[in-house]
């Protein structure tokens, strides 16, 4: 403990939870069972600020490689921001990932901050997607319980910086989630997608494909399991295909984040990503 009462150590378990319900409460629409996703990719990943031993704020740095680590659920309740407190709680955070490129989303507000506390530079905007499910499930998409884990796994790491197969394992098996792929005449992964229950309504998310057709039949595939029901989700605004897809099926932009990277923009095929996972682990 610090002298001023301030201290910042690794969440437990059930703490993680309450960080997820804290993000809900900022309006980000967290998925109602994310915390044992959040928790199984990097238990140490995750941090609470206290005062006098009361919460007062979250954020997570998560290490998925050596290389590699994404930053993100950085809140501190209202009554104590603008006190010192969120930069020496995002500093103990951000030491946690060492020498590794820091990945995450950031409201647009709070770029300028980004970059000359940590360095953060703007790779590109993603924009949160709205409409409402329903329709017809397409004849081609799979459930994804149908497909080997490894495979599904090398695909997925494909479009994103770093293996995460814990993470993999337990998001696509969280209550509430169902999951669809497209499977080439091979047998071979040509896209996979998710979609799960979220605080209101429901999130697709990853979404990833080798083509915009695939990417709108497991898009169609998805929307289907929730009719009527909202919908939401995060595009890479540079895939202009993935934007189009949303706008097509009547979606609407209700909220954008900054994707920021402390080093170098990961090369990824920014092309196949038509839904970003989740703006808190990346």
């Amino acid at each position: 403990m610090s002298t001023d009462g301030f201290a910042v150590r690794t969440m437990r378990r059930q703490e993680v939870e309450a960080a997820v319900g804290w993000a809900e409460r900022e309006g980000w629409n967290p998925g109602v069972s994310d915390a044992e996703a959040f928790y199984a990719a990097d238990p140490e990943g995750f941090f609470i600020a206290e005062l006098d031993g009361a919460p007062v704020g979250s954020v997570s740095v998560v290490n998925y490689s050596e290389a590699f680590a994404f930053a993100g659920l950085y809140i501190l309740r209202p009554e104590y921001r603008n006190r010192g407190y969120g930069s020496r709680l995002f500093a103990a955070g951000m030491a946690h990932a060492g020498n590794r490129n820091i990945g995450g989303d950031g409201v647009l507000a709070m770029l300028e901050k980004y970059r000359t506390r940590s360095g953060f530079s703007l790779a590109y905007r993603n924009i949160r997607f709205e409409g409402t499910g329903g329709g017809n499930e397409p004849e081609g998409p799979v459930d994804i319980a149908a497909v080997p884990f490894e495979p599904l796994a090398a695909y997925d790491a494909r479009h994103f910086p770093a293996p995460r197969p814990r993470f993999l394992a337990a998001w696509i098996r969280q209550e509430g989630t169902r999951g669809r792929a497209v499977l080439t005449e091979d047998g071979e992964i040509a896209g996979y997608g998710v979609i799960r229950r979220c605080h209101h309504g429901n999130k697709i998310g990853p979404l990833f494909a080798d083509t915009p057709d695939v990417a709108e039949d497991i898009f169609l595939a998805l929307s289907a399991q929730v009719p009527g029901e909202p919908v939401y989700i995060d595009t890479p605004e540079p895939n202009a295909a993935a934007v189009a897809l949303a706008r097509r099926q009547g979606m609407v932009p209700v909220f954008e984040t900054a994707r920021i990277y402390t080093k170098a923009v990961p090369g990824l095929p920014l092309d196949e990503i038509f839904g970003v996972t989740s703006f808190e682990l990346g």
